[in-house]
């Protein structure tokens, strides 16, 4: 039996290919220190946690290269698939077991639910339940796990964001002191302090939600009859703040995880070159009527609004001191052209209203300040506009998924005299931007450019 319990909140198709493999990887090597339990808050992915549960809590998990080279293998890591149930009274048990020494959750770049000065956006229906005792949140969630880990004789453990969120620990620490203030409830901000940490992470790998003839390729090529395949792509990285309470951790770097003193670099190159293309791919794509991302990395247009914005922008602010830029970007928009993937757009175009302030707005701002106009910046923002113009139409060839969409006011914006203008006063996307005459000439620009570029 393990002697600690890696408990991860979020249990989704990203966290079973990327974290879960880790550990998996150390249990090949002969090391079950560590094992995981996994549930989630809402109750949205029962399929795959009774499908585990009906095949001794084992999945296989499909690798496939961009040559077409795939490999399979059975994770064995994950011990305790947590069903849900109403009140999440199993997960919040695991939370506050003593040998749970590491809580991780990935709940998307939504689930923070935090504006441009990365303060709580509380009159959000989900945060404002959990401000009144609900479960909605990773925040009222945590608060649940800590209040009873302060009971415990050694409650100490460390916190660990795995989302595409920058500076993840911080702002996830900031989150759950400000949830705690506003609920009165001090003395877990007391005791946070002396008892766990939040490292900062940078998780990256192509996950995309299992295609539908994955279960029969397994079945085909493995002989497995598997109800809770995953499949990712064959580029794999993790990046972690070596800050773990009382250096309680496992020996992930016996498995190529990089236990780094700050992981800033990494994280910024990563959201910048990665995160902000995929989803500006993802938008053009679909408004150019592709529906996978690597058709859409494939239209000369897609790809060299991407190019372009690296090239001009990131590198002009991030500098080439540490990684290459340049040689990253050429890499990631190749992993983008894996057709055997086969990403949605849909999945990637998701969190828009989320993605602009977190990944975008930075780089808009330092361009800015370096006494450059963010042209091909303010290009990806503008294309989110046109694309969420045709949703506003019922034009979008799928379902957008927002988990903060203020769906009257982004209508209100579309039926107004100037939306451009409404949408680049915007201070939840845009912050000290916002409403400046030169940016919303700027973004009435590029508009202006993203729908001739598709006409």
């Amino acid at each position: 039996m393990s002697k600690y319990t890696w408990l991860h909140i979020g249990f989704g198709s990203f966290h079973r290919a990327h974290q879960a493999w880790y550990l998996n990887e150390l249990l090949k090597q002969g090391d079950d220190t560590w094992s995981i339990a996994a549930g989630n808050i809402r109750n949205d992915s029962e399929h795959t946690i009774q499908g585990l549960l009906a095949q001794n809590n084992e999945y296989v998990l499909e690798t496939v290269s961009p040559k077409d080279e795939r490999a399979y293998e059975v994770i064995k890591s994950v011990k305790r698939p947590i069903a849900w149930e109403e009140g999440l009274q199993p997960l919040i048990a695991v939370g506050a077991e003593e040998n749970t020494k590491v809580i991780a959750f990935t709940v998307t770049e939504a689930g923070y639910y935090l504006d441009s000065q990365f303060k709580l956006v509380q009159s959000d229906p989900a945060l404002k339940a959990d401000l009144e005792g609900g479960l909605n949140t990773i925040y009222g969630v945590m608060a649940k796990i800590l209040r009873e880990r302060m009971k415990l004789a050694n409650g100490n453990v460390t916190l660990l964001n795995c989302d595409n969120v920058r500076h993840n620990g911080e702002r996830f620490h900031d989150g759950l002191v400000e949830f705690l203030t506003l609920t009165n409830q001090q003395d877990i901000v007391d005791w946070l302090k002396d008892h766990a940490t939040t490292p900062n992470t940078m998780v990256d790998r192509i996950v995309p939600r299992p295609a539908e003839d994955l279960p029969a390729r397994i079945k085909e090529k493995t002989g497995i009859d598997d109800k809770a395949p995953v499949m990712g792509e064959t580029f794999i990285q993790w990046v972690i703040e070596d800050n773990f309470k009382d250096n309680i951790r496992p020996a992930l770097e016996k498995v190529g995880v990089e236990l780094v003193e700050s992981v800033i670099p990494y994280e910024e190159a990563k959201i910048r070159v990665l995160n902000v293309p995929h989803a500006a791919i993802a938008w053009l794509g679909t408004l150019l009527g592709e529906l996978y991302i690597h058709d859409s990395t494939n239209l000369e247009k897609a790809y060299k609004l991407a190019h372009d914005y690296v090239t001009e922008d990131v590198i002009a602010s991030l500098g080439n001191d540490l990684i290459d830029l340049g040689k990253y970007r050429d890499v990631v928009l190749e992993r983008f052209t894996n057709p055997h993937i086969k990403d949605t757009n849909q999945r990637v175009a998701a969190d828009g209203f989320s993605k602009i302030p977190a990944q975008m707005q930075p780089t808009l701002i330092e361009r800015y300040k370096q006494g450059a106009t963010p042209t091909k910046t303010a290009r990806l923002p503008a294309t989110f506009f046109v694309f969420m113009e045709r949703w506003n139409e019922g034009k979008l060839p799928f379902t957008y998924q927002d988990g903060i969409l203020d769906e009257a006011a982004v209508r209100a914006m579309y039926a107004s005299e100037d939306p451009v203008a409404v949408f680049a006063s915007d201070k939840a996307l845009f912050g000290e931007l916002a409403g400046k005459p030169e940016f919303v000439e700027l973004m009435r620009e590029q508009v202006a450019y993203i729908r001739e570029l598709i006409a």
